[in-house]
């Protein structure tokens, strides 16, 4: 048997384990602490067109019953954006996974709108912004290699698991950037709102989508690792930082 804990760290949508380095080299040191990261299907160099969102699910899956395999008995969750989502999917599966951190958890997206057409060109009148809010290049270059299959895969996978947030009961910590132009707060409030366990949600002034990657990320990784390693987590229900 295991006695230190696995730390699972779900990237998001047309993103990739380097939006999460630096809470994965903060926590890496730590003792109690096993961390572990990979690509979802589909989010290779070259963003294929043929992959589903069940296919996300699985390599989830694939991953925390390797843990659990390992002699793991309990596994943290790390979800960023749709990484977010799948984190949740994974919570109501294993009753391995203690604890969830989500960074702006990606059930709402861009604007309110519900059909497609309206979010593509949501994405296109706020692209610019996007743009030059993040990394210009590395975003631009994400965005064009990002297909309409994949992006529908994308929207299947959030309208499929509006009904997560409720079935979990695990501990869960919510970071919300208030400057996020991809992810609105009202989507970590949702989250936050539905959920039936012990639940904790810090807004981030200033800070945009790339939650990990910011003036903040210190204190959000130090947040972390006292989340994930104190036996009673004793904080405000809701801050703002």
């Amino acid at each position: 048997m295991i006695f230190r804990k696995a730390v699972l760290i779900i990237h998001g949508f047309a993103g990739g384990v380097y939006d999460e380095e630096s809470v994965q080299y903060y926590l890496n040191p730590n003792w109690q602490l096993d961390v572990y990261n990979f690509t979802l299907p589909g989010h290779e160099r070259n963003l294929t067109h043929d992959v589903t969102y069940q296919e996300w699910i699985n390599s989830v899956d694939k991953h925390v019953e390797y843990l659990i395999n390992q002699g793991y008995k309990n596994i943290y969750v790390i979800g960023h954006s749709m990484g977010g989502v799948l984190a949740l999917h994974a919570a109501t599966r294993y009753p391995q996974i203690k604890k969830v951190v989500l960074a702006a958890p990606a059930f709402q997206y861009l604007t309110a709108q519900d059909n497609l057409i309206d979010k593509i060109d949501s994405l296109i009148k706020n692209g610019a912004n996007i743009v030059k809010t993040y990394k210009g290049k590395e975003i631009l270059s994400r965005m064009l290699k990002v297909s309409i299959p994949m992006v529908i895969e994308f929207t299947k996978l959030v309208e499929e698991s509006q009904n997560l947030p409720s079935q979990v009961n695990v501990p869960v910590l919510i970071f919300q950037g208030t400057s996020d132009d991809i992810v609105p707060s009202t989507s970590s409030e949702y989250v936050y709102n539905q959920l039936c366990g012990k639940k904790w949600l810090i807004y981030l002034s200033d800070v945009n989508h790339d939650v990990f990657n910011n003036k903040k990320q210190d204190m959000i990784n130090k947040e972390i690792e006292k989340f994930f390693t104190k036996n009673f987590y004793k904080e405000d229900s809701i801050r703002k930082w």
